[in-house]
């Protein structure tokens, strides 16, 4: 069973940066994709950004240029790295890793960390 924990998150002023964390219990070079999601109050949950086993990324148009995608396999660990941050990118953050064996296909999801940009 994988287990994802997120941190991180916190409270910063709009134009400031924070970097999340998300602590998978197994090797996540397993994981076929890993990527952050994010849930504003009343809105539907949304793909921020994405990172492939093979290393390729994909954003949300809305935090292209502001937001990376990161890894490091010794650690178990993704990390999105948010930059010029502004009010709208309040939410609470998730993780989800992807694993595909076969035709057999699992999601992981993480508990989440808020993050609350201030104007």
């Amino acid at each position: 069973q994988v287990q994802l924990v997120e941190s991180g998150g916190g409270l910063v002023q709009a134009g400031g940066s924070l970097r999340l964390s998300c602590a998978a219990s197994g090797s996540i070079f397993s994981f076929n994709v890993m990527r952050w999601y994010r849930q504003a109050p009343g809105k539907q949950r949304e793909l921020v950004a994405g990172l492939t086993r093979g290393g390729n990324e994909n954003y949300a148009d809305s935090v292209k240029g502001r937001f990376t995608i990161t890894r490091d396999n010794a650690k178990n660990t993704v990390y999105l790295q948010m930059n010029s941050l502004k009010p709208e990118d309040t939410a609470v953050y998730y993780c989800n890793a992807v694993v595909a064996t076969g035709p057999e296909v699992s999601d992981y999801w993480g508990q989440g960390t808020q993050v609350t940009v201030s104007s």
